[in-house]
């Protein structure tokens, strides 16, 4: 039934790739669609080039109004005050009065102050409910809606499914990981599809009734209803190991007492929080929107500190490395459009530290701070140690000999306020712990840890970053994230990107996994496939139920190998170049020849030698006798045939 308001047939491309090949699209009045298949085959690029009246034939009179799934930030659009946009943007023709958008913000529960607000100070929810109050004051012919769920609570959720399911007049399409959403609310199916008679692109099939029935007659496509993957896994680089920590219950967090309350605000936002983690934790964070979930995340991940630092115990241990992947993630990845995911990696990790992290808000060094270095006279952090349960630091100052170096504790710099400087020390301490420094940020490397997440060749390596769509984006977000082998992962919605295939491939890899997870999530199918413990947060209190069971210790100390590639330096050094031309020949020093380790001084001695390719001085230092090889150390010869120096006459 209805009428009928669009019968086209049509190709789509998008990056010179084709997506849908001579396929029919019909629509009628007062329909609602589910439009369903995998991530990257074209849903979202159907979407927009629909509300941009791209396709071919289609009828200009129709008006469509675009529900986005908000991934990409705007600073111009995040500047606009909320009820000026919402009035300017529904305002054509005079249609819509100042009451009206009143109205639909208070039904949404927008407070005063939120309203006369800037969009971008809501939180992702916020920001969702405020592209469907447009949706709600724009009377269009076509709905079209991407990921309307993402973010929202469920009371929000309940009132979208009613709201759309009181439309008579207007056609709606979805694209949704949510299925239960889609079986409440859709009355058809559009689904992508490949057969073999149709060569190699895809087709738009559709089928009337609900997802349930769209499953019964596509009995492949039954991922849908169940987390079960089918050819998609993720592999996760397991942990390695925290100084301390033996069994997978011993606590790298604990918080008794702990309050936060934003400068400036007269009450706290937290308050009386007690918590503790441990490598088996697995926790799913519930709340409202803006109940102070994202808040105590910060806290977690180090972002804050508690407001009442003296009268709360708050510790984490200072060698945690953790992955934190949340909606602004996107935002990075969005800088570097251009660049593949290869050299996305290559950039962000050449230093053997995460570039991204250390030059976020978080870690960055305000002109301030930066004074305060500079008049302290402060030329380095040298290394860190524990002694009796103080952390110290090596300071080393300008026009200070070396070996006259001092250790200050942690929270003597802190006084001095370091705050940065010391987060960017203990970050770069803490990626050396995982080997990132000896890891190759080489093509081959990059890309055989991209293959463990799903990210083939073609968009890994000769891909751009902007061609990718955004379950493939969430994909190389979470690969980035588990570059330095963290001990925590923290996931902020992750099923606000993934489609239900990669949802389950990540539920299975968590559950395989030997770190600690805690996640932000309303998908209680999805946290509970994963998570035994639930923190909930409301009025200010976090309230933990249930428990997380425990699991196999695998955070263990590993030496990382990895497969070194053959550069063309070394090829010209076989060819009998001149030795220097590759300083990484040679590695680096931690024993000497007898099996004692090598002191600080020996080791910075043989580190210069290296560089300058001086065999006999690397042997001397190593201890290694006349005549020997050492093993583990074959490139230094047996000291007999010396490498011959090129000398150059002038």
């Amino acid at each position: 039934g209805g009428e009928e308001l669009t019968n086209l047939r049509f190709s789509l491309a998008y990056g010179g790739k084709i997506l849908l090949h001579q396929t029919k699209l019909r629509l009628r009045r007062g329909h609602r669609y589910a439009l369903v298949g995998q991530n990257g085959v074209g849903k979202t690029t159907l979407m927009n080039a629909i509300n941009n009246g791209k396709l071919e034939g289609w009828p200009t009179e129709l008006r469509t109004e675009y529900v986005d799934s908000g991934s990409n930030v705007d600073p111009v659009h995040e500047a606009k005050i909320v009820f000026d946009h919402l009035l300017h943007a529904t305002n054509s023709g005079g249609k819509n009065s100042q009451d009206d958008c009143k109205k639909v913000l208070e039904t949404l529960k927008f407070t005063e102050q939120m309203m006369r607000g800037t969009i971008g100070e809501l939180s992702g929810g916020w920001q969702m409910k405020l592209r469907l109050a447009q949706a709600v004051l724009v009377d269009a012919d076509i709905l079209l809606m991407d990921e309307p769920t993402n973010h929202l609570d469920t009371k929000t959720v309940e009132w979208l499914q009613d709201y759309l399911m009181g439309l008579k007049d207007t056609t709606v399409l979805i694209v949704s990981h949510d299925t239960q959403f889609l079986e409440t609310v859709c009355s058809d199916v559009i689904h992508y599809e490949q057969r073999p008679q149709w060569g190699p692109h895809r087709k738009l099939v559709h089928y009337a009734g609900r997802m349930s029935a769209f499953v019964k007659k596509q009995p492949q496509a039954k991922h849908y209803f169940e987390l079960a993957t089918t050819d998609l896994k993720f592999i996760f680089p397991n942990p390695g190991r925290l100084e301390g920590i033996r069994t997978s219950t011993q606590r790298f967090l604990e918080m008794e007492g702990v309050n936060f309350r934003y400068p400036g605000a007269d009450v706290d936002t937290l308050n009386d929080i007690h918590l503790k983690m441990t490598l088996s934790s697995r926790v799913c964070l519930i709340g409202a929107n803006g109940a102070g979930k994202t808040t105590l995340v910060k806290m977690i991940v180090g972002d804050t500190q508690p407001s009442n630092p003296t009268d709360c115990r708050f510790f984490i241990h200072h060698n945690l490395r953790i992955a934190y992947v949340s909606q602004h993630a996107f935002y990075h990845v969005e800088q570097h459009i251009e660049d593949s995911p290869v050299s996305y990696f290559q950039w962000r990790f050449k230093d053997g530290f995460d570039k991204e992290k250390i030059e976020s808000e978080a870690y960055r060094i305000e002109p301030e701070e930066q004074k305060a270095i500079d008049d302290y006279q402060l030329e380095g952090i040298w290394s860190r140690r524990l002694r009796a349960g103080v952390l110290e630091y090596e300071i080393k100052k300008k026009h200070v000999r070396e070996k006259d170096n001092i250790y200050v504790s942690k929270d003597e710099l802190l006084a001095m306020g370091f705050k940065h400087l010391l987060r960017q020390t203990d970050e770069k301490i803490a990626s050396k712990e995982a080997g990132l420094d000896l890891r190759p940020v080489t093509t081959s490397e990059i890309q055989s840890h991209l293959d463990d997440f799903g990210l083939a060749q073609e968009f890994g390596t000769y891909g751009k970053i902007r061609g990718l769509s955004g379950g493939q984006k969430v994909k190389l977000v979470l690969a980035a994230a588990m570059w330095n082998c963290p001990h925590l992962l923290v996931l902020d919605e992750p099923t606000n990107f993934l489609d239900r295939e990669a949802l389950g491939a990540l539920s299975s890899a968590l559950n395989n996994w030997g770190g600690a997870v805690l996640m932000i999530s309303h998908n209680k199918e999805f946290y509970g496939s994963v998570c035994k413990e639930e923190w909930i947060v409301a009025d200010g209190k976090v309230t933990v139920q249930g428990d997380s069971d425990e699991r196999e210790m695998k955070a263990l100390a590993k030496k990382k190998t990895f497969k070194k590639e053959v550069t063309g330096d070394v090829k010209l050094e076989k060819a009998g170049g001149n030795t220097n031309a590759d300083g990484d020949k040679y590695k680096d020093a931690t024993t000497n020849f007898w099996g004692q380790s090598v002191s600080k001084k020996e080791a910075r001695q043989y580190d210069k030698a290296k560089k300058k390719g001086d065999v006999t001085l690397m042997r001397k230092i190593l201890q290694i006798p006349m005549g020997k090889v050492m093993p583990g150390q074959e490139e230094l010869g047996d000291g007999k045939t010396v490498a011959p120096k090129v000398v150059l006459k002038s």
